[in-house]
Order: structure tokens, then C-alpha cells, then sequence
């Protein structure tokens, strides 16, 4: 497989035993931070914590990533499978209610090697945190060991996802992927039998479909969410919509998302929403447009 590396929609056919692919993901694991994590959605993130393992490297080339450290300037460092093995309990050692994997898709074989090594001893959901643009063969390889899918759904628009992303196909991509996501997990399941409206709530099992609003983009979310409402069943995932973005990387070369979004652009989102009848959303608070919201990335934890 690393030989011809196909883990993703790219198919860049990378021989990853002598460079790295696309994702700038090589022959082994590489990971930014590994720590708790409270800025997750309220039902992931707990009062504990989410255990989260930022891995380096990405398949997009976001011009406004938050993370662009890792994602395109590779800052991490090299592990074994054993010692990511070992993280997933320390963290659950540390009370963490999940264990997070974000951005892991290049290092799915050894994700899935280091969540067999821990097998009986990991009694926490673990958590596959995506942007969107994934392989539905590759999550067949992780049914069974991944109990939450928090995946993005950047663009309905296939010039946007171009422009902003450099990831073509990306809709047809991110919604099949998402389809494969509810397949393998069905209706979200909280711990205690709690309800999505319960503010304490922690999922136990299911899908959360994320959507960042970008400035001037109101009306792709709002077709995104139209297709969502019409194409999957609303009680089978949760949605959240997010009002972060944050001016930052490469911003200033696309002057017309050089700013923050509106409340009118994120409020008319909103209530479209509410009007498809996709009431189990998450709404983020505008202040929450902000450094704050992004990890320091200091190799904590790995």
C-alpha cells in the first residue's frame, strides 16, 4: 500500500517507502500534539476533556488553515506504533471521555495497528476527526474501530473547494464519505441515554457533520445544508456550524475571505437550518472567532 500510496480521494500513487505523498506523510507516524482538548463541540470535548492526537501532514491545502503549522509545514515529531499505542492510554489515563485522532487518514494502517495493541485496556470511544475529503475504502478499514466520525463538509461548490481547498471532487468525496460514516455508526448514542439537548451530554457513538461558514459563502452553506436535508435522514447525525474562521496563512491573497464572517452571513445560515428542520445543531458563539480556538503546537504529550 505505502508503495503506491491510495489512502485518500488524491490517489497521488506516492511510493511512500522513499518520499513522502502529497500529505507530506512519509513511512512512519508523525504527530504535532497529543494532550486534552476542550474546544471540540460540547458532547466531544466533555468537562475532562477530549484526548486529542494531532497528527502532521494533510491531504488539503487550505489557504485559511488555523493549523497550518502542521498541516502544510510538516511540524511534528516521528513515533512509533508502540508509543502511539501508549498515548491512547495515557490520555485515558488523564480522564479523557474519547480518544480524538485528527487529520489521520495517511496513517490509517498504523492507527489501526496501535488501536489493536491496546485492545481490552481503552474503554473510551475513539474519535475520527476528519476535513472531509476521505476515501470511503479507506473508512471500510476503520469500521469497528472508530465509534464517533466528526467530519467536515467544507463546500457544495466545486470552483470553491478548487480555489480554497485545492481538492477537486471534494462534495462528491465529503458527502460519500459521510454516507459511509452513518452507514457504519447509525443514530448518534449518548452516554446514559442523555439527549442532544442535554448541555452535559457526551456521545458515546454516531456521526457530527461540521460546516465552517466562510465570508461571502452564505449561500453555498445554505445549498450544502439544503442537500444535507434532503439526502440524509436528519436523525442520523448531528450537525454543527461554525462561525471561527479567522483570517490567517495565505488569507491575504484571497482579499474577498480576508475578514471574519458577518453575523448576518452566519445568523442567515443559521435559520436555514432551523427552517430544513435540522434542529440538532451545534451553534458556536461569534466570540469564538479567535486564536484561542487554535492549539499550540509544541509537541506536547508525543
Amino acid at each position: 500500500m505505502m508503495e503506491r500510496c491510495n489512502l485518500c480521494p488524491r490517489n497521488c500513487n506516492a511510493d511512500r517507502t522513499s518520499t513522502t505523498g502529497y500529505c507530506k506523510a512519509g513511512t512512519g507516524i508523525r504527530v504535532a500534539r497529543a494532550a486534552l482538548h476542550f474546544m471540540e463541540e460540547p458532547c466531544i470535548s466533555g468537562k475532562t476533556g477530549s484526548g486529542t492526537v494531532f497528527f502532521s501532514g494533510c491531504n488539503l491545502r487550505c489557504v485559511y488553515c488555523q493549523n497550518y503549522t502542521i498541516s502544510h509545514e510538516n511540524f511534528g515529531k516521528e513515533i512509533s506504533v508502540e508509543r502511539l499505542a501508549e498515548i491512547f492510554l495515557e490520555l485515558q489515563e488523564q480522564g479523557a471521555v474519547n480518544i480524538n485522532l485528527v487529520t489521520g487518514v495517511m496513517y490509517v494502517p498504523w492507527i489501526l495497528r496501535a488501536l489493536d495493541r491496546v485492545k481490552g485496556q481503552l474503554r473510551i470511544p475513539v474519535v475520527y476527526n476528519s476535513g472531509g475529503y476521505e476515501s470511503t475504502e479507506t473508512l471500510r478499514m476503520l469500521e469497528g474501530y472508530v465509534d464517533i466520525y466528526l467530519t467536515d463538509i467544507k463546500y457544495y461548490q466545486e470552483d470553491l473547494a478548487i480555489r480554497y481547498s485545492a481538492a477537486p471532487g471534494y462534495f462528491f468525496h465529503g458527502f460519500a464519505a459521510a454516507e459511509e460514516m452513518i452507514r457504519q455508526r447509525g443514530k448518534p448514542e449518548f452516554y446514559d441515554n442523555a439527549s442532544f439537548d442535554d448541555e452535559t451530554a457526551v456521545l458515546k457513538s454516531g456521526v457530527i457533520i461540521r460546516h465552517l461558514v466562510l465570508p461571502g459563502m452564505r449561500q453555498d452553506s445554505i445549498a450544502l445544508l439544503q442537500h444535507l436535508s434532503r439526502n440524509l435522514n436528519r436523525e442520523d447525525y448531528i450537525l454543527s456550524l461554525m462561525s471561527q474562521f479567522t483570517p490567517c496563512y495565505r488569507c491575504t491573497e484571497y482579499k474577498e475571505i480576508n475578514r471574519r464572517v458577518t453575523s448576518f452571513e452566519y445568523d442567515s445560515v443559521i435559520n436555514k437550518a432551523l427552517e430544513l428542520g435540522l434542529d440538532r445543531t451545534y451553534i458556536q458563539d461569534r466570540n469564538s472567532a479567535g486564536e484561542e480556538y487554535t492549539p499550540s503546537f509544541c509537541l506536547e504529550g508525543c
